[in-house]
């Protein structure tokens, strides 16, 4: 099998591989998808559904499974340490989220389908509603987590004022003015407080996709983010309310531009906005 040379897989490569037993499919359902209902309206053939925190998140804390927990929860979806996992997601944030997650969790055999669901019907690929059976279990060996994608608000405020890190905010325009704490057409709630962190530059993340939801040109991520001082030599720190879109900055930057310098704040402004005695900046 060749695989993609980065971890964006086109529609084309995926067909290919449907049939394929080392690749694994997965939807994640996010917000607003409780019950999954796009995938049962018409997935991929082969997908399974993951709804995205259950999937993705400690079964307790505001964390992510444990080394043990994520090699039980893999094992038990039929993946092992050498599967080769596609995700696309319902929005397509969630995809990437998912893709960030099993690599900050050490599975470095992940990728995200370009355009989701929407480029793979708008190219005329079928859909179906058929669920595909339960995966039989494997072995997962544990593997450490990579610390490195990560980083915690007590860091973000200690740079606070520096030239670096980069804050790259890629939430909507109304939630980095501070007039919601939620975008335009969700319940205005998840922080005490509106605004953004100060000095973050605003990178709206449906700026970085087609209407199809696929990835812009490279030329064209690559003007944007430079027009915010995110350049290649620098540290950049990307973060948005709950990192789902922060994600899909941070796969910009580094499977598509070819930055090594980069971070999530996953806490994002669900937490900064939460947190007593920080800055807020509006």
């Amino acid at each position: 099998m060749t695989a993609p040379h980065n971890a964006l897989v086109d529609t084309t490569w995926m067909e290919a591989h449907l049939d394929d037993p080392r690749v694994k499919l997965i939807e994640i359902a996010g917000m607003s998808q409780e019950q999954m209902q796009a995938y049962k309206a018409g997935h991929v053939p082969g997908a399974v559904c993951w709804p995205w925190k259950e999937a993705l998140w400690d079964d307790h804390m505001r964390d992510f499974p444990s080394p043990e927990d994520f090699a039980r929860r893999m094992g038990a979806a039929g993946i092992s340490n050498d599967t080769l996992v596609v995700f696309y997601g319902e929005g397509v944030q969630f995809g990437i989220y998912a893709w960030w997650t099993l690599k900050y969790c050490g599975h470095d055999k992940v990728f995200v389908l370009d355009g989701a669901r929407d480029l793979w019907a708008n190219q005329g690929r079928k859909l179906t509603t058929v669920v595909p059976p339960p995966a039989l279990p494997v072995q997962y060996k544990p593997v450490a987590r990579n610390e490195s994608m990560r980083v915690g608000y007590q860091e973000v405020l200690a740079n606070l004022g520096k030239p670096e890190p980069v804050l790259l905010d890629g939430r909507t325009p109304e939630e980095y003015s501070g007039e919601r704490v939620n975008g335009p057409g969700s319940p205005d709630h998840g922080a005490l407080r509106y605004g953004r962190i100060p000095g973050a530059k605003h990178l709206y993340f449906e700026e970085l996709i087609n209407p199809d939801r696929s990835f812009k040109p490279v030329a064209e991520l690559r003007r944007l983010v430079e027009a915010r001082g995110a350049t290649a030599d620098k540290d950049v720190v990307t973060y948005c309310r709950m990192s789902h879109r922060a994600t899909l900055l941070y796969f910009a930057l580094t499977e598509l531009l070819g930055y090594r310098k980069v971070r999530i704040y996953d806490g994002s402004w669900t937490e900064w906005g939460n947190l007593v005695g920080v800055p807020v900046e509006r």
